[in-house]
């Protein structure tokens, strides 16, 4: 029986367990990528471990998020992720060069390799065949210190692409066709494979829009076969010699198959507040729109950027739209001004943004009250936009071009013929923005540049005997990282301070919640299914340390927030019951007797006990012998500095 191409590359990388469905196992890190809304944190905890330079390939720092300099936070922090970077061999892309996942698949990914980043979008590698994995920061610490990084060994499913993408139908409509069948939660615990002859169609930057998205389908990464079209792209980035052929076997077999023919898809849009929320332009109808925005690690390649121009050349945006426009990296935008595709989108009324992810993260561009903004973005969750009543729908660069300069959501199909985009034999290559380590013979000499908003990482205590406290907070289902931990010009400046950006946690849902927290001591969160979906940011599970939060119950939880939870010292706790849910009000006092004990003797189910009504209430709190001893030790961090050394 053959191999999926994601069992050769984790089989070829495992260093701990066996390859075995459900199960965990530690795998090889052979790059690491922070961004600087996660990475002051990641460094801190980094330095905490006191490995004094990476152990990886290649590890490379972006300052991509954080570049609204509104106040000294955002300015310290990039100086201190650069020192960092120079004194501990880490390759520093400054700000201006670029957002982390499309610099990183233009000058640094390769084949066949692995790579998690603080940031769950990370899996964007996979368009080049990499297993690319988002992940906590202090996760991204642990194997830049030369640790191995676990997940349970993943479901794989094949997505059999068959046919080719009709004129102005896009990479952006594949994607959102899989979250409309699988929804936000389907790819848990899996790893979504594409393959078929219709891979062949597709460009290295349609295929990292697919596997980008992914993120949003819960998957562990998502991962596109490198072959000969892969080869072109990385020789036309002068990195030929990385390149290899990574491709399944022909008789690999498969968990789950999911067909779909490119020449079937349509375009579509994801409406709000889901990105599986997803209907066509033609269910939608003549929607008049407010803003439309182009960019994001989504959709920002230079290949988007040419079709954008095509669509914008000689027309001018509608007088009711703002038309903003990010590209991706340095080396997109300055492309963009050597083709002329920078004066076209000028002359049409477009307003440039710089390189980085921006409106994405609700930095800067709120639309107006109520407004209907079109995004080529990747998330669509309620205030993630800046504006909390604005409605924002995900669709791909055609659609959103077309439409700013209509006034109303449009399929790009009425344009006419397309003609056939080229991506050019040899890119503009010009790494000048991107700063090389100090030797290790120069590093003693670098000193590290703190400024006065950067905070050490929160006390943690090894697990207690028992837990008897109050629920703070009882939310529903599908709770994001958006809702615990915002993110938006106002707050991201606060990321290296958890004191100060506590004070944020779980506002979006009640904004008494950290106040209240903070003064019970301890505390204890409920939640609905899918608890903890969307972005990679510890700091959902840091800022809830810091207020005193010893557990969560929950139906289910997001991958990458649970393991988060752990990493933290935090309980993750699931019903057996789902319905026990509803027995459960927010100020009801539960009590967890003996629970050291039972988690280190191995116990996976026992009952807790509500207090206030008296309820036994059977739950799950499922770990493997590493993830045990670190709950044990109160967290990641404690538990890596002395298995490091």
């Amino acid at each position: 029986m053959g191999l999926t191409l994601t069992e050769k590359i984790l089989q070829s990388h495992l260093v701990d367990g066996e390859p075995v469905k459900g199960q965990e196992i530690g795998i090889r890190i052979d790059q690491t990528l922070t961004q600087d809304a996660t990475g002051t944190m990641a460094y801190l905890e980094f330095e905490a471990m006191g490995v004094p330079r990476v152990r990886t390939e290649r590890s490379v720092a972006y300052i991509d998020h954080n570049t609204l300099q509104n106040g000294f936070e955002n300015a310290d922090d990039h100086r201190f992720i650069g020192s960092v970077a120079k004194k501990h061999g880490i390759y520093f892309s400054r700000p201006g060069n670029g957002i982390c996942h499309q610099v990183h698949l233009e000058r640094f990914g390769i084949p066949g390799k692995t790579l998690i980043g603080s940031d769950s979008h990370t899996p964007t590698g996979g368009g080049i065949g990499m297993i690319a994995i988002g992940a906590g920061g202090l996760d991204v610490a642990v194997a830049m210190g030369g640790g191995a990084y676990y997940i349970t060994y993943p479901k794989i499913v094949k997505v059999n692409l068959t046919g080719k993408l009709s004129p102005w139908v896009a990479a952006k409509d594949v994607i959102l066709e899989v979250l409309k069948r699988l929804s936000v939660k389907g790819g848990v615990g899996k790893v979504i494979e594409y393959c078929g002859e219709g891979v062949k169609t597709l460009s290295v930057p349609e295929r990292a829009t697919i596997t980008n998205m992914g993120a949003e389908l819960g998957a562990t990464t998502s991962i596109f076969p490198s072959d000969e079209i892969t080869k072109q792209f990385l020789e036309a980035q002068g990195r030929g010699e990385v390149w290899s052929e990574q491709k399944a076997d022909d008789d690999a077999v498969y968990d789950e198959i999911v067909e779909i023919n490119l020449s079937e898809l349509v375009p579509l849009a994801a409406c709000p507040h889901s990105p599986d929320n997803v209907k066509s332009v033609a269910e939608i109808g003549k929607l008049k729109i407010d803003q439309v925005c182009i960019g994001s690690c989504t959709n920002s390649s230079l290949l988007d950027m040419m079709k954008v121009a095509h669509i914008l050349k000689g027309k001018t945006v509608h007088p009711d739209v703002s038309l903003s426009i990010a590209p991706g990296s340095k080396q997109v935008l300055n492309m963009m001004a050597d083709m002329g595709l920078l004066s076209i989108m000028i002359d049409a009324g477009a307003r440039i943004l710089e390189s980085a992810c921006g409106p994405c993260i609700g930095m800067g561009q709120s639309p107006n009250s109520a407004g209907i903004s079109l995004r080529t973005f990747n998330r669509n969750f309620l205030g993630r936009s800046g504006t909390k009543d604005g409605q924002i729908y995900l669709v791909s660069p055609e659609l959103a071009a077309i439409s700013a300069v209509t006034g109303y959501l449009t399929d790009p199909r009425e344009i006419g013929d397309m003609p056939e985009f080229v991506l050019p034999e040899k890119f503009t290559v010009h790494d000048n923005m991107i700063a090389l380590p100090a030797s290790e013979e120069e590093a003693d000499s670098v000193e590290i540049l703190r400024g006065p908003n950067i905070k050490p990482y929160p006390e943690t205590a090894p697990l207690e005997n028992s837990i008897t406290a109050p629920v703070s907070l009882k939310v529903e289902d599908n709770i994001t990282t958006d809702h615990i931990m915002p993110a938006g010009a106002k707050i991201l400046p606060l990321r290296s301070n958890i004191p100060a950006i506590s004070q944020h946690c779980f506002t979006v849902c009640d904004e008494t919640f950290p106040t209240r927290a903070k003064e019970l001591g301890k505390s204890i969160i409920v939640g609905g299914s899918n608890y903890g979906q969307g972005s990679s940011r510890e700091h959902a599970a840091l800022a809830p340390l810091y207020l005193g939060i010893k557990a969560v119950l929950v139906k289910s939880f997001a991958r990458i927030h649970r393991a988060n939870l752990v990493n933290a010292g935090i309980l993750p706790l699931t019903f057996v019951n789902e319905s026990d849910y509803d027995s459960i009000s927010q100020g009801d006092v539960l009590e967890l007797a003996d629970i050291r004990e039972k988690i280190q003797t191995g116990q996976t189910q026992f009952d807790i006990i509500n207090q206030t009504t008296g309820k036994k209430i059977p739950v799950l709190c499922e770990m493997t012998g590493r993830t045990k001893d670190i709950m044990l030790a109160g967290g990641l961090l404690d538990y890596t500095r002395e298995n490091l050394k």
